[in-house]
């Protein structure tokens, strides 16, 4: 009989240097180019199937997801989809004090951050006569989907309903699966009575999408204009295929994490972060960047010492065997260059130049700077927000916020002495562009004012 060998980090993380990248070694340029390169869309076969969820959901409503939550999992025995806000209210004064303690802190805190983060309408006179209002408006409704199933998370659930309150969205409707017994963890369901979130849909995967984007008839909850949260690789499939009709915040894909440490890095604590990334998921790519190459086998004797008594073991060690890397710099330059080409949803940073290393990482949904400073601390109660771009897209994007929550309309006032300013400026270019009309519409104003003087 075979034996099953025994995951050891020292010897099966894979390590990528940086020299042989820049030298032109084609494995090595292969394997950078795939991590800085990874994408956050699920694959085709995944879009497929969920397109064919989402086809059912929107001609039968209630039944279809009920139907769905029957084959895949996450609904209640009874088949009921809603809680509803009383339910909600129930849940939270059944909370543990301990519990609705540490819920609360969490919520004060992300609602701080938040407040600061509220947009303002804003006026201006581009010339006498024309004036741009850019008005700030909260969306009307919202969607928050909440991860579950297998664990809880309350975390999230505050992370997405407490900005949009923030922004003052009118109705919150959050969609959460319930376990594998067919409830919703008691700890969920009371922080969402904490939040008086309006309704709690117990469905997940595709069909929790659905059910937002389309509404459920028989429940009487009606569709939201915009859904937000993370999920897996079918719930981010599901926010892409509904995104022509409602508003979605952004793809996510799985967690990820990386450390940017130099030696004189505590190495177990460094250990501690990159398990703490592996914790979120079997697919959570997990990454040390370090111009010390000693540093990192020190650092990985850690992890291996972290793993022998972790709790999640199998999980962390499938993380880490298929996602885990570590990264070889010549130069400090060269490692800050990988992490902003990467653009890692999480960045942990602990080198000798703290800050100055800091304010060149422009790539990142979340950075954590300094020992001091876990990504755990993020992911609870700092008040930051944890749900964040993933798979690359922090090159271009940034947290959920309370932005994400409202939009800007244009306002344009023009008065007859705004409009006679750039008359020939329209007519010059509605001309060169082939539209008329749009042309004639200025001047049909001024031949109609003219004409009556």
């Amino acid at each position: 009989m075979t034996a099953v060998r025994t995951f050891d980090p020292v010897t099966d993380i894979r390590r990528l240097d940086l020299t042989a990248v820049r030298t032109g070694d084609p494995e090595a340029v292969r394997d950078r180019d795939a991590l800085v390169r990874r994408g956050a869309v699920p694959d085709p076969a995944v879009r497929d199937a969920v397109r064919e969820t989402l086809a059912a959901v929107r001609a039968d409503g209630d039944r279809a997801v009920r139907a769905t939550n029957t084959r895949v999992g996450g609904g209640r025995p009874d088949g009921r989809l809603v809680l509803t806000a009383d339910e909600l209210r129930a849940a939270a004064e059944a909370l543990d004090p301990e519990i609705r303690i540490a819920l609360e802190q969490a919520i004060d805190h992300v609602r701080r951050f938040a407040e600061t983060q509220r947009p303002v309408s804003t006026r201006t006179t581009i010339v006498p006569g024309i004036e741009i209002e850019r008005r700030w408006t909260p969306i009307e409704r919202v969607g928050c989907y909440v991860p579950g199933g297998s664990a809880p998370y309350p975390s999230s659930l505050i992370m997405t309903v407490v900005p949009a309150q923030v922004a003052g969205v009118d109705r919150i409707v959050v969609a959460s699966p319930a376990d594998r017994a067919g409830a919703i963890h008691p700890v969920l369901a009371g922080a969402a009575g904490l939040l008086q979130v309006d309704a709690l849909i117990v469905a997940g995967g595709a069909q929790a999408i659905g059910a937002l984007a389309f509404g459920l008839p028989e429940a009487a909850v009606a569709a939201v204009d915009r859904i937000v949260g993370p999920g897996n690789a079918w719930v981010t499939a599901a926010k892409l295929e509904v995104s022509g009709e409602v508003g979605i915040d952004l793809p996510a894909g799985p967690s990820e994490g990386m450390v940017l440490a130099d030696g004189s890095a505590d190495p177990r604590l460094v250990a501690a972060d990159l398990v703490t990334q592996a914790e979120h998921g079997p697919d959570s790519p997990a990454l040390l960047v370090t111009t010390d190459a000693a540093f990192a086998e020190r650092v990985l004797s850690e992890v291996a010492r972290w793993l022998a008594t972790a709790a999640r073991r199998d999980i962390l060690e499938r993380s880490l065997r298929d996602h885990g890397r570590v990264v070889i710099a010549a130069t400090l330059d060269d490692a800050i260059e990988f992490a902003n080409a990467y653009a890692p949803e999480h960045l942990s940073v602990d080198v000798v130049q703290l800050e100055a290393t800091v304010a060149r990482l422009r790539n990142a949904g979340s950075l954590f700077v300094g020992r001091w400073a876990p990504e755990s601390a993020g992911d609870y109660a700092t008040g930051a927000n944890h749900v964040l771009p993933t798979g690359g897209l922090a090159r271009a994007s940034g947290g959920l916020s309370v932005e994400a929550y409202g939009k800007f309309t244009q306002v344009q006032r023009v008065s007859e002495a705004g409009l006679a300013s750039i008359r020939a400026t329209v007519a010059t270019l509605a001309e060169a562009e082939g539209l008329t009309a749009h042309r004639d519409a200025v001047e049909s104003r001024f031949a109609t004012s003219e004409g009556a003087r």
